[in-house]
């Protein structure tokens, strides 16, 4: 059965430019990081081919409100795809201007989560000055630290990055856990790396994205520890749509290491998903054989709304009200027939 109305707040919408992408196309590893990206699909999107163009909505924030009107998402917050290396670090799939000029007609209903990396590759102390000026000037809410591309977490030479974002106050979302595509190295995601993080700078808000599978009990347990670790659902609610006893393990242990004040709502997923996985959450009820066998706690619906948008409207410092009126029930999605891909 639904649950109430909640307020809903999605962070990590990717928003892709066309002519970019266009212009990556010709490297080797452009086409090597889309078949990578159609292995992790398999999972998070039940089988759908996102790389196949035709199989997903267009990433654009044209699109992205249409479905955030119909499945009740309120706010979202709209992010660039880097993915520099795979052009050898030339040009990048999207920018943060082209994000800013792609919600600027939806003001209250999209933010910019910037992304200022890679920021060793690129010199730390431009990446300071971009964030800096994005979060002054252009609003930005949250900004993501993208490691796969540039160097492991507890690098030394982020110190600089990461004392600049806590003075500020702007939250960092960062990619932990597996690194899903080519060529990127998962030694530099790995949970454990934030331990060293967390330790020095205490009061920097970090939301963990992915859960940090399949690292995710590291990762847990370091939520547990650190105050100021956040768990983020983003991409992984995916494949808890496809496989619902996963989520019910997931966030079901989770909560036993951490407050319901400490998880919070991602997309990472085509748009056209976001219906699912959002009613994941609102219809959430955990089998009385996992609360018996297990010790997992079933949500309330106040857990629900934290987890749906209150605990990320509070990191990004929005207001968590309602935008939108009430949304229709997703419909049941099951897994997609591949697509063939157009030539690029």
């Amino acid at each position: 059965m639904a649950g109430k109305d909640h307020f809903v707040a999605l962070s990590e919408c990717h928003f892709m430019n066309p002519e970019s992408m266009h212009e990556m196309s010709y490297y080797p590893q452009f086409e090597q990081w889309w078949k990578s990206v159609d292995g992790v699909m398999r999972a998070w999107g039940g089988g759908r081919d996102l790389a196949g163009g035709e199989a997903m909505p267009e990433p654009r924030a044209h699109a992205l409100i249409e479905y955030m009107d119909k499945f009740g998402v309120d706010v979202c917050f709209a992010l660039r795809e880097s993915m520099m290396d795979t052009a050898g670090y030339a040009t990048c799939m999207s920018t943060n201007g082209f994000i800013m000029k792609e919600i600027e007609p939806y003001k209250d209903r999209m933010y910019l989560e910037c992304n200022v990396g890679p920021v060793l590759r690129r010199g730390v102390k431009h990446a300071i000055w971009e964030l800096e000026y994005l979060y002054k000037n252009e609003n930005a809410k949250l900004c993501k630290v993208y490691a796969p591309e540039d160097a492991p977490l507890n690098d030394p030479g982020m110190w600089p990055f990461y004392e600049k974002a806590q003075e500020l106050g702007i939250a960092l979302t960062i990619h932990t856990g597996m690194a899903y595509v080519l060529p990127q190295p998962t030694k530099n995601t790995l949970p454990i790396l934030l331990d060293d993080v967390c330790l020095d700078f205490p009061d920097l808000k970090i939301i963990a994205y992915h859960m940090g599978w399949p690292y995710h009990e590291e990762l847990m347990g370091l939520a547990g520890k650190h105050q100021n670790l956040y768990l983020s659902l983003s991409g992984i609610i995916g494949w808890f749509v496809h496989a619902p006893y996963r989520g019910y393990h997931m966030i079901g242990e989770a909560l036993q290491w951490v407050t319901d004040d400490k998880i919070v709502m991602g997309c990472d997923l085509a748009f056209d998903d976001m219906g699912a996985a959002v009613d994941y959450i609102r219809n959430f009820d955990m089998p009385e054989e996992l609360q018996e066998k297990w010790g997992y706690k079933n949500l309330s619906e106040d857990s629900k709304a934290k987890i749906l948008g209150k605990n990320l409207a509070k990191l990004a410092g929005i207001k968590a009200t309602k935008r939108i009126k009430k949304a229709k029930p997703a419909a049941k999605k099951v897994a997609a027939k591949k697509t063939t891909k157009k030539k690029r």
